[in-house]
């Protein structure tokens, strides 16, 4: 039974740390693409609208795909005054508690409250309305349904390890 809950903890979060290392590239591509801003309006005076938006996508998807790996790895911010003192076991239930009465119900209703909203942007492939600007804002919206995806992968595995007898 323990290497079963091993596993499934394991494959839920496969995903989740993948997009939060990858989300760590996206940092650094903001840095390039910021400087390649800079350096066009202020040095050339050519304003590039699609660059910048680029700069402000990422970074929202930088916040929302590395949220699930911060969780996983406890780097999270939280109200600590009683969780700081407390044993590891009080600390593991919690966590427990934590996620099935704020975590899970908040990520599934970002989720199901978003598929609306994303359905459109995609059957309208919605496009930003600044000239000049990105053609794929579908898919950009399409990271809210992502993030939520993640963190209840995420909030599932430490489910599971509230299980675990070690």
């Amino acid at each position: 039974m323990k290497n079963i809950n091993q596993t499934f903890q394991y494959v839920l979060t496969i995903f989740p740390r993948f997009l939060g290392i990858l989300s760590s590239w996206a940092i650094f591509l903001m840095i390039v693409l910021t400087t390649l801003v800079v350096f066009f309006r202020y040095f050339l005076g050519i304003g590039v609208v699609g660059l910048q938006e680029m700069v402000i996508y990422l970074h929202g998807i930088a916040f929302l795909f590395s949220s699930a790996y911060a969780y996983e790895n406890d780097e999270h911010v939280r109200v600590d005054i009683f969780y700081r003192r407390s044993s590891m076991k009080n600390k593991k239930l919690i966590n427990l508690i934590g996620n099935l009465i704020f975590l899970q119900p908040m990520a599934w209703t970002i989720f199901i409250l978003s598929l609306d909203y994303v359905s459109f942007s995609w059957s309208i492939y919605e496009i930003s309305p600044e000239p000049g600007g990105l053609p794929f804002v579908y898919l950009y919206k399409s990271s809210i349904l992502i993030f939520s995806f993640i963190l209840i992968m995420q909030s599932l595995s430490l489910i599971f390890s509230y299980f675990d007898n070690d």
